[in-house]
């Protein structure tokens, strides 16, 4: 006890560090969500205003919902290939995996800009053949096309995590007692990676929800989610009281997808043998 007690003062950055940038801002967004932009008084006009966006927060969710269906199709089975893998083959694609994460998020969007615009490569080799230009950009299958290709890995990397720690014996027992590959693999492989696919569905959704830039860049005006009225009432409107409680209401449903991963992850270690 007393060891522990003279090593207590290690964890004063790390306190002064949360009670700096996450404490602090967190009260200051509250205090702007409840407070008149004008008089400072308290008021729940703010987050009653939000009703007036309810169409750009279903949308958000619904292209945040679709682009998350679409990371777990695709990578579900590149993290079970991963996991197979010899660990040699596996710490290389997880390097691959990785890569286009060290590049930095604006350039990853804007190179999709230049692939998909009207006078972009592949709208310039489509041209070359004779044919005519298909409207790539600026629709909601861009934006959708976008935060896949942005927040894949965020949902690779969990369920490879997760795949990769099943007993092979489970498999194997299951084998042994007549269950086919399909059998084994719904039976066994699929619920034994449920937290998996929760984390990362949870890594995928919140940042998708509360993205701006790619809806800026592929979207148009038909697809502004609610991270592009965020900045614009802080940047344009200058009504930092409104994008506090837009802001407050995504932070609610972060800690809600926070507290599910958090209980399904609390019973990862029952179901899982090292």
């Amino acid at each position: 006890m007393k060891r522990n007690s003279g090593k207590s003062w290690l964890s004063v950055p790390y306190i002064v560090w949360m009670l700096l940038f996450s404490i602090i801002p967190l009260c200051i967004v509250i205090y702007y969500a409840f407070t008149d932009s004008l008089t400072g008084e308290f008021t729940f006009s703010n987050i009653t205003g939000i009703l007036d966006y309810a169409t750009i927060f279903l949308r958000s969710i619904w292209l945040s919902v679709a682009a998350t269906i679409i990371c777990l199709i695709i990578g579900y089975p590149v993290a079970y290939t991963i996991a197979r893998c010899k660990p040699r083959t596996q710490r290389m694609l997880q390097m691959l995996v990785m890569l286009p994460m060290c590049m930095s998020f604006l350039l990853r969007t804007l190179a999709w800009v230049a692939l998909l615009e009207d006078t972009g490569i592949i709208n310039n080799i489509i041209t070359s053949l004779g044919l005519q230009p298909l409207p790539l950009i600026r629709n909601s299958g861009a934006v959708i096309l976008g935060m896949v290709y942005n927040y894949l890995p965020y949902m690779i990397l969990p369920l490879y995590t997760v795949i990769s720690k099943i007993n092979p014996r489970l498999i194997e027992a299951a084998e042994d007692l007549g269950c086919s590959k399909a059998k084994t693999f719904t039976k066994v492989i699929l619920p034994l990676s449920v937290p998996g696919i929760i984390s990362g569905i949870t890594m995928v959704f919140v940042p998708a929800v509360s993205t701006f830039y790619i809806s800026q860049k592929l979207g148009s005006t038909g697809t502004v989610m609610v991270g592009d009225i965020i900045e614009s009432q802080f940047k344009g409107a200058y009504n930092p009281n409104l994008g506090a409680a837009m802001s407050l209401i995504l932070m609610i449903l972060i800690f809600i997808c926070i507290g599910i991963t958090n209980r399904v992850a609390g019973d990862e270690e029952e179901v899982m043998m090292p």
